[in-house]
């Protein structure tokens, strides 16, 4: 824990990024894995994260981001993107998925499904959109602490268009949503944000006990 601590505490918001240096393909698959083991509202994932590494795309993406340099300037760009109208299909598919990785009759999981469909697609699809675009900042959050565990940097940003990046990336039509967006990299010596104190509420004005 105390490695956790210490790690939170040395990552911020980078600024800017030292476009020389990439993030090497082993410590990609370990963030993908991060990614890919967070927790999630009944473990359905209900997201895809794209990585973007066309530079011209990049190019494109910059300007409806605020003109944010990480944009172009990081090793890489995610986009992590909310499944529109989330339905049956979606969720057959995560109970095919419990019985093939747990060796179980499909049948048999048949209850939990219904039962996760009766609170899922009671919803309007509006509220469903707001669901499943939460359950993204559950996966940035690991995200955020993997790449602090192997000193990469991390940006999030919810400062973009998101329906421009929809339109640049063609997500509508794939039923996704750009909630998110992450830059990670390494620092540039230059970005003096990385010296700054770290800045938060004392536990006293920030917890409850009751």
């Amino acid at each position: 824990m105390s490695n956790f601590i210490k790690n939170a505490n040395w990552r911020y918001a980078t600024k800017k990024f030292d476009a020389t240096k990439k993030v090497s393909e082993e410590d990609l698959n370990t963030l993908k894995e991060a990614v890919r083991l967070s927790a999630s509202s009944y473990g359905l994932q209900p997201y895809k994260v794209i990585f973007v590494e066309n530079p011209e795309v990049r190019a494109q993406l910059q300007p409806v981001a605020w003109g944010q340099s990480q944009i172009t300037e990081a090793s890489h760009l995610l986009v992590f993107a909310n499944i529109t109208d989330f339905g049956d299909a979606q969720i057959d598919a995560h109970i095919n998925n419990i019985a093939v990785t747990r060796g179980l009759p499909a049948d048999a999981l048949q209850g939990y499904g219904d039962f996760m469909k009766s609170k899922i697609l009671s919803l309007p699809v509006e509220n469903r959109n707001v669901w499943t675009s939460k359950q993204t900042y559950i996966a940035l959050t690991n995200l955020l602490n993997a790449a602090a565990e192997l000193g990469i940097d991390v940006t999030p940003m919810e400062g973009f268009e998101a329906d421009k990046f929809n339109e640049i990336l063609g997500l509508e039509a794939l039923g996704l949503n750009a909630s998110l967006v992450a830059t990670i990299g390494y620092r540039h010596a230059e970005d003096a944000t990385q010296n700054y104190a770290k800045v938060r509420k004392s536990n006293e004005e920030l917890f409850i006990n009751l």
